[in-house]
């Protein structure tokens, strides 16, 4: 067991950045399709408004 400790040493580092960068891709991705879902929720309101408004004209 005393042979096996360098190597379990020299892997904690690397699986620790491995872990840091899960989160990190987690948290990107859950803020992108969060980002994607206000976006479309918000092209639906500007759709109804248009709707709602024809003669009005976005600039």
């Amino acid at each position: 067991m005393n042979d096996l400790w360098p190597y379990i040493a020299a892997l904690l580092p690397t699986l620790g950045l491995l872990y840091l960068f899960y989160l990190v891709m987690k948290h990107i991705m859950e803020g992108d399709r969060r980002e994607r879902i206000a976006h479309a929720q918000w092209e639906a309101q500007q759709d109804s408004l248009r709707k709602a408004h024809p003669d009005r004209t976005s600039e």
